[in-house]
């Protein structure tokens, strides 16, 4: 019998929209909706304090592919319509690598 985990072992957990596989809140980037004009974008939230809904993505390009490819952030962010997702990609194209969480960038 698996002893029960205490409250200092737990971490909230959410589901990747791109690979949908379920992980760490602190490995994934979360993602929201902002209005820009007359036009809704997509926009990284490292820090995680924008206000909204959120969406969450791993740090990795076939990640967001994926996540962009089956329309996952409209339906996760319950937005009607297309979301202009540049933001978000020139984002994880700058944060990937192996050694890099979701709040770093490689910028100094």
């Amino acid at each position: 019998m698996r002893p029960a985990p205490s409250p200092h072992d737990r971490q909230p957990t959410r589901t990747c929209v791109g690979c949908r596989q379920r992980a760490a809140a602190a490995e994934l980037l979360r993602v929201v909706a902002v209005q820009r004009g007359e036009s809704r974008v997509t926009v990284p939230d490292p820090a995680r304090r924008l206000p909204g809904r959120g969406a969450w993505l791993h740090p990795d390009p076939a990640c967001f592919v994926l996540a962009e490819r089956r329309r996952a952030f409209g339906r996760a962010l319950r937005v009607p319509g297309v979301l202009d997702a540049e933001e978000v990609r020139e984002y994880v194209a700058r944060t990937e690598g192996p050694g890099n969480p979701p709040g770093s960038t490689d910028e100094k």
